[in-house]
């Protein structure tokens, strides 16, 4: 049996400091964030982690954590449809990233290592959502770089030369599999969907401090067991379509939909998370603008949220 569910459910922000954050999430989005002081560099929109449970704001759910609603049998499938997988917990994690400052050079283990390494695996994908000139990403080694010469380089201090640097824009996107070494560069804001996973090994941190003061851990072993060296010079992916990323946890589309046009003619009675990149939605008195995340169920009904005057978003679902 399905219960009756709302065309849409919204859940509160929770908002992360970070020593290479900053306020582009209040300046750019209009956010109200914890502290005026403290750089924040990550909201996390859908999150059901037990340190960062997501709660629904008003509506039939409001209230209710995202765990509870993926607990409850019935919530479950109306929510999140025939589909969804057979997991104990809500299985992705969505977030705003507002890089002032550089991340560390890091790297999230491969599945068939995450469990004896005491992590979780972690495949993503980054959709910039605004890019300084000049900002760029990396990903991947260039070539040449091998596990020993990448260990030289790490404790010479010089790690950055060894990792692939790519030049980016507002409106590219790029999958991020668990074992690509990674970082992403100052001057970005980027929505990110990945599998629900905080295990992160950092290989080089640019040798600054943290916002203690004090230098953050590297995990340079870890890391070398779980960095693919033969992912030499990846580039930004090209979509397919409205398809951009399809894998085994979840499957990306970007759309734009015009002036009057419902969401509901793009979700099609599936299970979808939707992040507005542009233009301005509304369903009733509910205004969804850029940087807006919210979840359709797949049982909703009704108009759904429409298009004002064109807007364009991104669409999560379960893969295909």
């Amino acid at each position: 049996m399905t219960l009756p569910v709302d065309s849409f459910i919204r859940f509160e922000p929770i908002y992360q400091t970070r020593v290479w954050g900053g306020r582009g999430l209040e300046a750019r989005f209009g956010r109200i964030l914890p502290d005026p002081a403290l750089p924040f560099g990550e909201s996390w929109e859908i999150s059901a982690r037990e340190e960062a449970d997501s709660v629904v704001i008003g509506g039939t759910f409001a209230g209710k954590s995202l765990t509870q609603l993926w607990a409850d049998p019935e919530s479950r499938l109306s929510l999140f449809g025939e589909n969804a997988p057979q997991e104990d917990r809500f299985p992705l994690l969505f977030k705003i990233l507002d890089a002032r400052d550089k991340l560390s050079i890091q790297v999230h283990p491969p599945a068939e290592l995450a469990a004896g390494m005491g992590g979780e695996p972690k495949t993503e994908v980054w959709y910039i959502a605004h890019a300084e000139p000049g900002a760029k990403l990396y990903a991947g080694v260039r070539h040449g770089v091998d596990e020993e010469s990448f260990r030289e380089a790490i404790e010479s201090g010089r790690a950055e030369r060894s990792v692939h640097a790519i030049p980016v824009e507002t409106g590219q996107h790029i999958f991020i599999p668990s074992g690509r070494l990674h970082a992403i560069g100052a001057g970005l804001l980027i929505y990110e969907i990945q599998q629900n996973s905080d295990t992160t090994f950092r290989v080089y941190d640019w040798n600054r401090p943290g916002i203690d003061g004090k230098p953050r851990q590297l995990h340079v072993e870890e890391s070398l067991q779980c960095i693919d060296f033969s992912d030499i010079e990846p580039e930004m992916d090209e979509s397919e379509g409205a398809l951009l990323v399809e894998c085994d946890h979840f499957r990306l589309e970007k759309h734009q939909l015009s002036a009057g046009e419902s969401i509901f003619g793009i979700t099609r009675g599936r299970f979808a998370v939707i992040t507005v990149i542009g233009g301005l939605l509304r369903d009733g008195e509910a205004i969804f603008r850029e940087g807006d995340f919210f979840l359709i169920p797949a049982g909703a009904e009704g108009v759904g949220a429409v298009a004002e005057s064109g807007a364009g978003i991104l669409l999560t679902t379960w893969p295909t």
